[in-house]
C-alpha cells in the first residue's frame, strides 16, 4: 500500500458472534482492505473492528459494514453499558503513512455523505471532520443517547445532522464519523463492585472533570465479573501517557481502598505508547526509538529500496499520485477530451482551495473565522468529489451521443427513433458540461470568499485557483455550445445558453478581482 489509511468503527453489538462476523465479512469483500483486530465486549454490548487500507478502500468498507449493521441490529431493543447513537455508532479515520489529517477529513465527509445517500442513516461529523465547534467532542453529539435523539432530531435545530434527512433510521439509529489522531481505548478494572467509586474516579482522571489534558473517561459496571471499570479514551498519547492515566486511576482508588486488578488496551495500540511506559517505569535514561532493532532494521530497508530507484521518497510519491488521466487524454481517442479536461481543471481548483483552507485552519491567527474556513472546506470537498466523477461522465456523455448516431435508419420508423436517440443523448452531452460550469463557478465563489478571510500567505494559490476555474468554466462553455447547435428544442437551447454565458461574465469578474488583489499584495 502506498498510502494506508486506519479506520476503527465501532457497532452496538457485542454479544451476537454471527452478526460481528456478518459485519466483519462485509468489510473484508473491499479488495485492499487488511483487517487488523476486532474486540467484542459483552457488558458494553459493543464491538470494535480495526481495519486499514488505501483511502478510497476504507470508505467503500465503511460504507459497507455500516449497511450490514443496519441489516442485523435494531437499537430499539439493543442495550449496554456504553453510550450509542447508532447500530454503526462511531467511524473514525486515522492517518497512519503518507497521509494527512485533511485527507482523513474529507474521507470522513465522504463516508458520512454515502451512508446518508445509500442507507438513509442520518450522519453527524465529529473531531477533526467537525464543521461546528458544539460537535468537536462526540460526547456532546451523543448527549441522551438514541432515545433522546430519536425525540430532537426533527424537532430540535441544533441536532439537525451534517448529512441526511433530520429523521433517524427506524432501527440503525444515527451515525457518527470523523477523523482523529490515534487514539488508545484503555480500560483500569478494580477491585470492587461499586460503581459509584469507578464514576466519581472517571470524573476526576477525565479532562472535563479538571483532569489529565487528553483523557476522556467513564465508570462502568462489568456484571459478569462483578467488578467495575474505568473506561478511557486517550486521544493523545503523546500529550498524555498511558503511564500517567494509570498511575492516577490507582492514586484515586486507594482513596476509597481499593486496589487495581488490572488494566487492558482494547484494540491496538502504537509502539510508541508502550516505549513511554518502559521508559517510565524502568527509569531508563537516554532512551531512544532508534534503539529497537525493528525500527532500525525498517528503516535501512526502506532507504535500500530508496536508492535502488535512483528517487528521492518525494519524487516517488508524486510520481505515484499524477495516475494515468493524462496519458488517456493523450491517446488517439476522442474521449476523454476537452469537456473532461474542463472537469479535471474545476476539480484541481476546489483542491487548491482546500489547501488554503486547510493552512488556514487550526492557527491562532485566524481562530475568529475557523468555523466559516472548516464550512467552506466542506462544500469544496463534495465541488472536488462531484467534478471528479464530471471528468467520467463527459467523456460517457460523448460516447452516448456516438452509440445514438450508430442506431439503424433503414425504415422512417427507424430513423425518427435513431434522431430522437440522439437528441436525448445531445441533451445530455450538454448537460454534462453545464454541471460543469455550474461547479465551478461555485468553486471560484468560495474561492473569492476564502481570500478574504483566509490566510493571506497563500493568495497566489487562491488566484491560480481561480484562474483554473475560470479556464474551468470557459472550457465547458464551449462543450455547451458546440453540442447545442446540434439540437433542435429551442427552449432548452436558449435557457442553457442564457445560463453558460452569464456564469461565464461572473467567473470572469470574481477572477479578475483575485488577481487585482493578489498584485496588490505584490505591490
Amino acid at each position: 500500500m502506498e498510502k494506508i489509511v486506519e479506520c476503527i468503527p465501532n457497532f452496538s453489538e457485542g454479544r451476537r458472534v454471527e452478526v460481528v462476523d456478518a459485519i466483519v465479512e462485509a468489510i473484508k469483500s473491499v479488495p485492499g482492505v487488511v483487517l487488523l483486530d476486532r474486540e467484542m465486549d459483552g457488558s458494553h454490548n459493543r464491538c470494535v473492528i480495526t481495519f486499514v487500507g488505501e483511502p478510497d478502500a476504507c470508505v467503500e468498507a465503511a460504507v459497507r459494514g455500516a449497511g450490514k449493521a443496519a441489516e442485523l441490529i435494531d437499537l430499539n431493543t439493543h442495550q449496554g453499558e456504553h453510550p450509542r447513537l447508532g447500530a454503526t455508532d462511531v467511524i473514525p479515520f486515522v492517518p497512519i503513512s503518507k497521509v494527512t489529517m485533511e485527507d482523513c477529513v474529507r474521507l470522513a465527509r465522504e463516508t458520512g455523505r454515502r451512508i446518508a445517500t445509500e442507507h438513509k442513516i442520518p450522519v453527524y461529523l465529529y473531531e477533526s471532520a467537525a464543521t461546528r465547534p458544539d460537535r468537536v467532542n462526540l460526547a456532546d453529539i451523543r448527549k441522551g443517547e438514541f432515545e433522546l435523539l430519536k425525540k430532537e432530531i426533527e424537532t430540535n435545530l441544533n441536532r439537525k445532522p451534517d448529512f441526511g434527512e433530520a429523521q433517524v433510521h427506524p432501527k440503525a439509529g444515527a451515525t457518527v464519523v470523523g477523523a482523529r489522531p490515534p487514539l488508545i481505548a484503555y480500560n483500569v478494572n478494580l477491585a470492587t463492585s461499586d460503581v459509584s467509586i469507578a464514576k466519581k474516579i472517571a470524573k476526576v482522571v477525565r479532562f472535563g472533570g479538571g483532569g489529565l489534558r487528553y483523557v476522556k473517561a467513564l465508570g462502568f459496571e462489568l456484571k459478569d465479573r462483578s467488578i467495575v471499570q474505568v473506561s478511557m479514551n486517550m486521544v493523545n498519547f503523546e500529550g498524555t501517557p498511558l503511564f500517567r492515566a494509570f498511575e492516577m486511576v490507582k492514586r484515586e482508588a486507594e482513596r476509597y481502598g481499593v486496589g487495581v486488578l488490572g488494566s487492558e488496551i482494547v484494540g491496538l495500540v502504537p509502539q510508541a505508547a508502550l516505549n513511554a511506559c518502559s521508559d517510565f517505569y524502568l527509569q531508563l535514561e537516554n532512551f531512544s526509538e532508534e534503539q529497537i532493532l525493528e525500527n532500525r532494521l525498517q528503516s535501512a530497508l526502506n532507504e535500500e529500496d530508496r536508492k535502488a530507484s535512483g528517487k528521492s521518497e518525494q519524487d516517488l510519491g508524486l510520481a505515484n499520485s499524477i495516475g494515468s488521466f493524462p496519458d488517456l487524454v493523450a491517446a488517439g481517442t476522442a474521449a476523454p477530451g476537452g469537456g473532461s479536461v474542463a472537469a479535471y481543471c474545476g476539480m484541481m481548483a476546489a483542491a487548491l482551495g482546500q489547501m488554503m483552507g486547510n493552512l488556514t485552519v487550526g492557527k491562532q491567527k485566524f481562530a475568529a473565522v475557523e468555523w466559516q474556513v472548516k464550512d467552506i472546506l466542506l462544500q469544496l470537498d463534495e465541488l472536488r468529489i462531484i467534478l471528479k466523477q464530471t471528468i467520467e461522465d463527459d467523456a460517457e456523455s460523448f460516447n452516448g451521443v456516438l452509440l445514438a448516431m450508430k442506431l439503424p435508419k433503414n425504415t422512417e420508423a427507424e430513423k425518427l427513433a435513431r434522431e430522437n436517440a440522439i437528441q436525448e443523448a445531445t441533451k445530455h452531452a450538454v448537460t454534462v458540461p453545464l454541471r460543469t460550469v455550474e461547479k465551478s463557478f461555485a468553486v471560484i465563489e468560495l474561492l473569492d470568499d476564502l481570500a478574504e478571510i483566509g490566510n493571506p500567505n497563500v493568495l497566489t494559490d487562491v488566484a491560480v485557483a481561480a484562474q483554473l476555474s475560470l479556464v474551468a468554466i470557459r472550457s465547458a462553455y464551449y462543450n455547451v455550445l458546440i453540442n447545442l447547435s446540434s439540437i433542435t428544442d429551442q427552449d432548452f437551447v436558449k435557457e442553457s445558453q442564457i445560463k453558460v454565458e452569464n456564469l461565464l461574465e461572473r467567473a470572469q469578474e470574481i477572477a479578475a478581482k483575485l488577481e487585482q488583489s493578489l498584485r496588490k499584495s505584490l505591490g
